[in-house]
């Protein structure tokens, strides 16, 4: 049940800005924002999934891209043994390479940018749409693109929206001192954004976020991690 911020520009020219936060088990090992596909994936940098070795988030400065990855239920009868992580389809997405046909995988929302464009593809086991995003400030979950009907999404994209990125310096302020506010609810608050979805059946927990500038030719990407999962005491990007 993670959550993202994207900002994208009037001009391609401009930079796309992004915000993602990672729900996630604890107990589930990850590494932190660094290269660790040095082979397959050169100059690729992401938040790795120790277990299946795909990513939640990566980028290819080189290229202009940037991926994440939100879960969504799916209707999918497929068993389990035909499906594979979907850790996989991030660094294929920075790669050039989408998602097509009927993924073998569990429902996903994939955020796709490359430069200043941005678009989402979304996959609930028996299709896959895709919604380019306009100009402008949007939201994503575990359901659709600025969703109303997720409680978070109508909470907050408004205040989102209100407070644009800084025109320099840490660009990603004002929307952390949003974040800050929404972090004032309790983290089982179905408004919240720095959440703890165990009272609804999932063992997530937020544990860290990511702040990302995207142009043609570069993506700067900064990481940090909440000093205890599920629970807001500032964030210090790196």
């Amino acid at each position: 049940m993670c959550t993202v911020v994207i900002r994208v520009p009037e001009s391609p020219d401009q930079p796309t800005r992004v915000l993602a936060v990672r729900d996630e088990d604890p107990a589930r090992p990850w590494n932190p924002l660094g290269r660790w596909w040095p082979e397959a994936h050169d100059g690729v940098v992401g938040v790795r999934d120790v277990r299946a070795g795909g990513a939640w988030l990566a980028a290819d400065p080189a290229a202009g891209r940037l991926a994440v990855l939100l879960n969504r239920a799916d209707v999918s009868q497929r068993p389990e043994s035909e499906l594979v992580s979907r850790g996989g389809l991030v660094l294929d997405a920075v790669a050039g390479r989408s998602p097509e046909g009927e993924p073998p995988t569990h429902g996903f929302n994939l955020v796709e940018v490359d430069g200043g464009r941005a678009r989402v593809l979304m996959w609930d086991g028996d299709s896959l749409r895709t919604v380019d995003l306009a100009p402008g400030t949007h939201m994503v979950a575990h359901d659709d693109v600025d969703d109303p009907a997720t409680p978070r999404i109508a909470r907050w994209l408004g205040e989102f929206q209100e407070a644009p990125p800084a025109a320099e310096g840490d660009w990603w302020m004002p929307w952390v001192q949003v974040l800050a506010r929404s972090a004032e609810l309790p983290p089982t608050d179905d408004d919240a954004i720095i959440r703890d979805n165990r009272p609804y059946g999932y063992p997530t927990l937020s544990l860290l976020a990511c702040v990302a500038s995207v142009s043609a030719h570069d993506v700067d990407v900064h990481y940090g991690e909440l000093t205890e999962p599920g629970q807001w005491g500032g964030l210090e990007l790196d």
